[in-house]
């Protein structure tokens, strides 16, 4: 008898796990990005529900905005998320944690760029975690100008990726470049699809292109080579990217014509556009999109509905 409950506890036991129920949060902002943190919900990774906001007002860089905020859930479940805290002057970026995106540490400013004083901007750091190392990888785009050549931008706005790395945001390894592609680059999202196997999904940020395109490499700190033909049109930027079954589906902001879209892919190389299947708040800015159980989408409109 004692090895049949056991079994039938075994049994029990792995179906709850399998029936726990999973959701998506879409990390945003509003205009002018003075105001924080807004969200968004899903449970299919295409309509989104609108969970207000602010979540998180921002105290933190010259300006004191919050722009493009980047979120990912360590082992634990705690969240780390990372902000652009100003348009320029900063030479770092905002930082706090949550475990339910209603109670936030307290905010700090991590200064990366310090090295080089004539660093004109510090914008959308990109978290990645990497459970190979165990280890955070942030990743943003700064000008130092007349560092690299620049082809059509003007010197304060050619844009290189760097990064550092952390096991615990209290202390980062020395800041190092990132990329340096050739051109102008900025909001870069890096992919895992398994081991020694990374997507870099990139703005190609010069004059006549501004548009999307993705890149390949062995490991998260790259070499990326193979460099795609863009798969979004003019001024468009700040991709995520969302796995849903067998699809990614990468979202980004269309600014020129005011709109926010959507590829799916499996493969990275062939795109196709999903724009009329997704829905999205009006007003939604980029972010990025983070999986959570169901509990926590559920006291998010808890607390929206008592607010």
């Amino acid at each position: 008898m004692k090895k049949i409950a056991l079994i039938i506890f075994t049994v029990l036991a792995l179906f709850s796990c399998k029936q726990e129920k999973e959701a998506y949060v879409f990390t945003t902002f509003r205009e002018p990005a003075t105001e924080g943190l807004y969200l968004a919900s899903s449970t299919d990774g295409y309509h989104w529900d609108d969970l207000g906001g602010p979540y998180l007002e921002p105290h933190v860089g010259k300006q004191k905005v919050m722009r493009d905020p980047s979120v990912v859930q360590d082992p634990n479940g705690t969240f780390h998320m990372v902000w652009t805290s100003s348009w320029r002057g900063d030479l770092g970026f905002g930082y706090a944690s949550t475990n339910d995106f209603i109670n936030w540490s307290e905010q700090k400013f991590i200064s990366t760029m310090d090295f080089d004083t004539s660093t004109v901007n510090v914008w959308a750091p990109e978290l990645f975690y990497d459970d190979e190392d165990e280890r955070f990888i942030i990743i943003w785009a700064s000008t130092i100008p007349f560092k690299f050549e620049k082809g059509q931008e003007e010197e304060r706005n050619n844009h290189r990726m760097y990064y550092t790395t952390t096991k615990d945001f209290e202390t980062f390894t020395e800041t190092k470049l990132f990329l340096d592609p050739g051109f102008s680059v900025i909001d870069c999202v890096i992919v895992k699809r398994k081991k020694n196997d990374y997507v870099l999904v990139l703005k190609d940020n010069t004059r006549p292109n501004r548009n999307i395109s993705v890149a390949f490499g062995k490991s998260p700190l790259g070499p990326f080579s193979n460099y795609s033909e863009p798969f979004t049109g003019f001024l468009t930027e700040g991709p995520t990217v969302v796995k849903v079954g067998g699809d990614y589906l990468i979202y980004y902001d269309s600014y020129g014509d005011k709109s926010y879209k959507a590829v799916k892919t499996t493969d990275y190389k062939t795109f196709t556009d999903i724009s009329s299947e997704i829905s999205l708040p009006e007003g939604h800015k980029h972010g990025t999109i983070v999986k959570v159980k169901q509990e926590v989408v559920d006291k998010l409109k808890e607390n929206q509905k008592n607010n």
